[in-house]
């Protein structure tokens, strides 16, 4: 049976769709070489275009590693000004007046479950966090698992929820107590002794920080598996907070007000681009 042979259009498509499916991952020449067939000079040439293309268009680069064990790894990323529209996109979403629920709470289940405003934040972290040593993301159950996930698929990392109680279908388990930032009340968390390995380097994920507390349970629980936190990334951070638990995180968005008798909700960026401008690559 005749070898197939591919057309360098056809080795392109497939090689950025595996590329992309696959961030992180170092891939060697050898294998796009068996894959389609071709001499490894050819697939370098496909790789220049590849990178090219992926920084021009601001989705992020491809990171060469030589030697005989080296390859290529796709790299997510984002250009300044897509960001910046990006998260204006997320201001505006949360700032609708019909938002605010009795107490001062905001609505946010249709965000959370939108995928379209999740694979944004998800390719805003990730863009965050690419260059980090990152083995898995870890959330609370359960607003943070939408985003823990969007955050995943870009970092090609696995996600590991905490719970509040308990589960028979999660086997073992270690617990802490925490005190809750806001309410300071003393409040639990629970992680299967089979979710992380000991020593893996974890991002937290939460959807609404006030003083950290909950950030701050997790960091805690991390240490009973001997885990490191590599990062923590807040979609909403609130402004006006006496004692922050947590002292380095990367927000989207800042709650700087919320006035339920005139029902208005201000919303502004928060830390991102000061913590993440240097990951950036400038628009040419």
């Amino acid at each position: 049976m005749a070898e197939m042979k591919f057309k360098r259009s056809e080795r392109l498509i497939d090689m950025t769709h595996y590329l992309m499916e696959h961030p992180r991952e170092l891939v060697s020449l050898t294998f796009f070489a068996d894959r389609f067939q071709s001499a490894k000079s050819s697939i370098s040439e496909d790789l220049v275009i590849v990178k090219e293309t992926f920084e021009h268009r601001g989705v992020g680069t491809l990171q060469t590693i030589p030697g005989a064990a080296g390859g290529v790894k796709y790299i997510p990323g984002i250009q300044r000004k897509q960001a910046e529209e990006l998260i204006a996109s997320l201001r505006e979403h949360v700032s609708h007046s019909d938002r605010l629920l009795p107490g001062g709470y905001l609505y946010m289940t249709d965000i959370l479950g939108d995928i379209h405003l999740m694979n944004h934040v998800g390719k805003l972290f990730a863009a965050a966090f690419a260059n980090k040593e990152i083995d898995f993301i870890m959330t609370v159950a359960t607003k943070g698992i939408g985003i823990a996930h969007a955050a995943a698929r870009y970092l090609g990392v696995p996600v590991v929820v905490v719970r509040r109680d308990s589960k028979v279908t999660e086997g073992s388990t270690v617990s802490i107590n925490y005190v809750s930032g806001s309410s300071r009340r003393i409040q639990t968390m629970v992680l299967s002794k089979r979710s992380l390995p000991q020593g893996a380097r974890v991002l937290i994920v939460d959807d609404f920080m006030k003083a950290g507390g909950t950030a701050a349970g997790m960091k805690n629980l991390l240490e009973e598996f001997s885990a490191t936190v590599a990062g923590t990334a807040i979609l909403i951070e609130s402004d006006h907070v006496e004692e922050r638990l947590v002292e380095q995180y990367t927000s989207l968005l800042k709650l700087s007000n919320v006035d339920e008798r005139e029902k208005t909700i201000q919303v502004t960026t928060g830390n991102y681009f000061d913590q993440v401008y240097s990951f950036l690559p400038e628009i040419e």
